[in-house]
């Protein structure tokens, strides 16, 4: 099984390169399966359900998310239907919407980081329930980690090294060097980068940013237009055992080849 993970699509320019590289890329490398972090598609910041919707249209399978899937408040009420949208399934009981879905016989799970971030529930134990939990348990499982810290990040893809087809990282827009596969099986990469504006700080406008770091003070963050670019690892998994063979990165903007 082949399955292509898009990294945070960010506003407008973000949903646009999707939409234009997308099926490009589904040409060249046959995935089976798309999943795509869309928390930061309306904006910057939350999804609509007109987004999730463009996203599937594209040709994306499933839209994972994070600490901002609430942002849209028009988000909430959708959620409650069964589409392929997933919020973080370590969020405490009663938060609306799914935090994993099978589909294409790949199980996908959006799990959320707790260091720098949200009093979520503790992650690791989280996964601990799900791989014990879910009846008729796919081979290969694909986990989405949004988190903030690097450490948390690398400690979870060992602490599920043989026991999830990969780990990959979303939240901070950058993209990290570290692509592998664990001993056990196990792909990895700490965070996937952005896809959204290539001209902007983590996707944000870089005026906007300089100037709340010089003068410490608040305001509003827009995403800026211009050519973009989509960031995405493709991840080969043996099917019959669920381990990984290979993790390349897949980046491409939207005026050629990065």
């Amino acid at each position: 099984m082949r399955i292509l993970a898009i990294g945070d699509i960010v506003g407008r320019p973000g949903r646009r390169a999707v939409g234009a590289l997308l099926p490009e890329l589904r040409h060249r490398h046959r995935p089976d399966l798309v999943i795509a972090n869309g928390e930061n598609a309306a904006h910057g910041r939350g999804i609509t359900p007109r987004n999730v919707e463009e996203l599937v249209q594209v040709g994306v399978d499933v839209v994972t998310s994070g600490n901002h899937v609430w942002d849209q408040k028009e988000i909430i009420p959708y959620m409650a239907a069964s589409v392929p949208l997933l919020r973080p399934v370590n969020y405490p009981e009663g938060a609306p919407g799914q935090g994993y879905l099978v589909h294409g016989g790949a199980l996908v799970v959006n799990l959320m980081g707790r260091t720098f971030m949200y009093n979520v529930e503790c992650p690791f134990r989280t996964m601990d329930r799900l791989l014990t939990e879910i009846p008729n348990l796919p081979r290969v499982i694909i986990v989405d980690f949004h988190a903030e810290a690097t450490s948390e990040k690398v400690a979870m893809g060992w602490y599920l090294d043989g026991r999830v087809s990969a780990v990959v990282g979303t939240h901070t827009h950058v993209p990290t060097a570290d692509t592998k596969v664990l001993p056990k099986g196990t792909a990895y990469i700490s965070d996937i980068g952005m896809s959204g504006p290539v001209c902007s700080i983590i996707g944000n406008e870089i005026q906007a940013v300089l100037t709340r770091f010089l003068t410490q003070m608040p305001g509003p963050l827009p995403v800026p237009d211009g050519p973009a670019s989509v960031s995405a690892v493709l991840v080969e998994v043996d099917d019959a055992t669920g381990r990984a063979t290979n993790i390349q990165r897949v980046d491409q903007n939207e005026e050629g080849d990065r």
